[in-house]
Order: C-alpha cells, then structure tokens, then sequence
C-alpha cells in the first residue's frame, strides 16, 4: 500500500471517529453488564473500579456468592474507601439450604439498594447479581427498580451468567465472555492472585 493510500484511509477512519465523538454528547452513569460462561466478569468489574478509584471516583461493591475468604480486589480496594458488602453464605452450593441462601441474598441487597440510593456514590459493582435473579434469591422488578431510580450520574456494573434479558435490555453496555480454554478443565487449581 503507497504512502498516500495509508493516509487516505487513516484520514477516513480519523473522520469517522471523531464526527462518532461529536455526536456522543449525554453524561450520565451508565448500567454495564459482563456475562457469559467465560473466565473474567469479576474480573473486568474490578479493573473498570479500579480506574474509577484512580480517578477519585466513590465505589461501592456488592459480592452475592463470594463467601467470606479473602479476595485481593477487597485487600487492594477497601484501604482506598471502597465499600464491600458480601453475602454471608457465600457460595449457594455449600449451603445447599434455600431459605439460608434467600436471607442472606435479600440482607446483602438491602446494602445495595442503599448504595443504588446514594448520590455520593459514583460506582456499584453488583458482582454475581444475575445468579440472585435467575434463582429467585431477589424479585426481578425490585432490582429493576432499584437500577432505574438510581441517581442519573451512578454508573452500575452487574456481573454473572446468564443474566436475565430485562436487564440485558436496560443495560448500556453488555460485554459477553465466551469460553475457549480454562486452566481448571485441565486440572489446575485456582490460585491466589490469578483467580481470586
């Protein structure tokens, strides 16, 4: 390709980006979703947080099957003022107790409806929400409600497979992770740092 071609067509794409630019004009918060059966939600949810704390932003998180073992966003975040609130029984199929598991579904959502609520906070992760929906741990058009009247400037990260197309629906932003390889399909245990 000539010199002049190379420019022709970096020029046209430039044109193209920045006329999609100037037209990008709202600000507001925005509801992003990372599903899918692949590796990387949380982890996606955490690097978005971790650019927001960077850039002095409030971010709250809501961790609904996470348990109560150590995870290295919360050591490397919480020093920096992110709230954590995490769902007591951890993993569902531990417990293996429905009415268990629903408690502490809606206990840790009342934190979230309170962070959804607060104009102060400019980040909430719902980590592994979908799961709580799809399960029906928590109501639906409750979540639903609490996503829409949040204040206008709140951004909302929901993480987890096989989220619920009404959410899908009022979300921004939906990024879909697929699986092509996973080290523990081959046996490999999950390790500290890398999986959690």
């Amino acid at each position: 390709m000539s010199d002049e071609r190379y420019r022709e067509r970096q020029q046209k794409m430039k044109d193209n980006v920045d006329a999609r630019v100037a037209a990008a004009q709202q600000e507001r918060g925005i509801i992003i979703v990372f599903t899918g059966n692949g590796k990387g939600k949380t982890t996606a949810a955490f690097g978005t947080a971790t650019r927001a704390v960077g850039h002095g932003k409030k971010v709250a998180v809501i961790q609904f099957i996470k348990g109560q073992w150590p995870n290295g966003e919360r050591q490397l975040l919480e020093p920096h003022g992110v709230e954590f609130q995490v769902m007591a029984t951890g993993f569902t199929w531990e417990t293996q107790n429905r009415q268990t598991d629903t408690e502490a579904c809606l206990a840790v959502w009342q934190h979230a409806r309170r962070m959804l609520a607060d104009a102060t906070i400019d980040m909430v992760i719902l980590d592994e929400l979908t799961y709580m929906v799809a399960y029906d741990y928590l109501p639906l058009d409750e979540v639903l409600s609490a996503l829409q009247s949040r204040p206008v400037h709140q951004t909302v990260i929901i993480t987890g497979r096989g989220c619920h197309r009404d959410i899908l629906e009022l979300a921004d932003t939906v990024s879909e992770l697929r699986p092509v390889k996973h080290a523990f399909e081959a046996g490999i245990k999950a390790q500290q740092g890398i999986d959690y």
